[in-house]
């Protein structure tokens, strides 16, 4: 087998409109962006371990907060270290620290905070300060922890215990309101230049429908689109000029996830039974709109170059004859998102599928069900961190040992075979912009960064 090379992630971009074939216009200094999203972020610590992940809040963090280095699409860069080095003996890493680096209230970084930092986000990790450096000691290869430094999660933060955390990043926190809206300043002193962007103006909780409204009447100027949306929203926009729709590789596995493993072998054939029976090509095709990627793996076949092998057809023949196998067979609860109403319609079709296999399950909106759809945010485009930190989301963390594709493949297939999990399908993170903003980028894990972005003139 053969493992595809992370590092040529491709984000795709259909730019809708008739755009320009030449160069645009100089970049100008000034405007506020509005943007709308539907995660409501109720802390901005990056390590914060209670806050469920996203991609909302990993773009956030990239605003604020800097990294020891960045992943620039397989391309490790220094950021706020400006070199590192392997230390002889056991595993360790000693990573230099940039010099004339403040944070937004003022207090330079130095190897004590920095390293305090990482503590704080991997309670497992060896990590001190030595002079003007920060030595990790750790298992794993160079590259892997090269790429799970460039994380979100291990973003530098300075907390501080009367104020929100402080960061290094290009823009600053003015006002700060957890779960509903976020204020942000251009940080005139930022080591990596000042944005063009005077501000940013993040209003959180919105539903993907009020978010595509508020662009259509000019009050939002970057938006989420929902998957099962894209292909809608390209043709309704083929006729405007300048608008701007992204979307990213398939990076968010959507799967049903039971609440607990399987208890014997009887409850392991119903679950198999489950995931034969579901018709994941009628569902692509109908519910998500021909979005994403059919899945019966964990990683999608960009990133592990082997998802293929995982057959993704409903087979009711071999669902029948696993429930057959059983005598009591339960009635389980499948928990969706009331909130969305594709995950109510996906539930209720996985319902019909398994009562063709002879299974019964119910769906819910109650929190305490028996198995619950889920969309969980690959971590990164590094196979072994999102295998591990897919698998650590349901608590049965693996160890990442950067190793073969054969490794790799043995180790899906161990998660598969517990049967904790269904993976259903992989699917892109999309996002559309007005046309006044220009050069906002969306980045290969996902994330959209402003960092370098500007707004046209005449935008207030």
């Amino acid at each position: 087998m053969r493992l595809f090379d992370w590092r040529w992630l491709v984000v795709s971009s259909v730019v809708v409109g008739a755009m320009a074939a030449v160069a645009e216009s100089r970049p100008q200094y000034g405007g506020v962006v509005h943007v709308l999203m539907r995660a409501a972020v109720a802390s901005l610590d990056p390590a914060d371990s209670t806050q469920s992940d996203s991609f909302a809040r990993r773009s956030l963090t990239r605003l604020i907060f800097d990294t020891l280095v960045s992943d620039e699409s397989g391309r490790v860069q220094p950021s706020l270290a400006t070199a590192w080095q392997a230390l002889p003996g056991s595993r360790r890493w000693r990573f230099r620290i940039r010099g004339g680096v403040k944070f937004h209230d003022g207090t330079p970084l130095n190897a004590e905070i920095a390293a305090a930092s990482l503590r704080a986000a991997n309670p497992a990790w060896n990590v001190s300060a030595d002079a003007d450096s920060v030595v990790i000691e750790r298992g794993g290869s160079e590259r892997e922890l090269l790429a799970e430094l460039a994380l979100p999660r291990n973003a530098i933060v300075k907390r501080n215990p009367d104020s929100a955390p402080s960061g290094t990043g290009p823009f600053h926190i003015v006002d700060w309101q957890p779960g509903n809206r976020l204020t942000l300043a251009a940080e005139e002193s930022c080591w990596h230049g000042r944005p063009f962007l005077d501000g940013i103006e993040i209003e959180m909780g919105k539903s993907f429908r009020d978010e595509m409204t508020a662009l259509d009447l000019g009050k939002a100027d970057l938006v989420e689109v929902a998957p099962e949306q894209t292909r809608q929203v390209s043709q309704k926009w083929n006729a405007q000029a300048g608008r701007r729709l992204v979307s990213s590789a398939p990076l968010e596995l959507l799967a049903l996830l039971f609440a607990r493993d399987a208890g014997s072998a009887d409850e392991k054939l119903l679950r198999e039974g489950l995931a034969l029976s579901v018709e994941r090509g009628s569902i692509h095709s109908v519910l998500l709109q021909g979005a994403g990627q059919p899945a019966a793996g964990i990683l999608p076949n960009w990133m592990s170059g082997y998802g293929f092998v995982f057959p993704t057809d409903a087979d009711l023949p071999r669902a029948r004859q696993a429930r057959e196998q059983v005598r009591a067979v339960p009635t389980w609860t499948l928990g969706y998102d009331a909130s969305d109403p594709v995950d109510r319609l996906l539930a209720e079709r996985i319902a019909l599928n398994g009562k063709d296999a002879g299974l019964m399950l119910q769906p819910t909106s109650a929190a305490n069900a028996d198995l619950r759809l889920v969309r969980i945010p690959l971590a990164s485009p590094d196979p072994w961190i999102a295998l591990s930190e897919v698998a650590t989301w349901w608590g049965a963390p693996q160890e990442k040992t950067g190793g073969a594709v054969d490794e790799l493949y043995a180790s899906e297939t161990a998660l598969l075979a517990a049967r904790r999990v269904i993976p259903l399908f992989h699917l892109p993170v999309s996002y559309a912009a007005a046309g006044t903003l220009k050069n906002w980028a969306l980045r290969p894990d996902g994330n959209w960064t402003l960092a370098d972005a500007w707004l046209e003139a005449g935008k207030p």
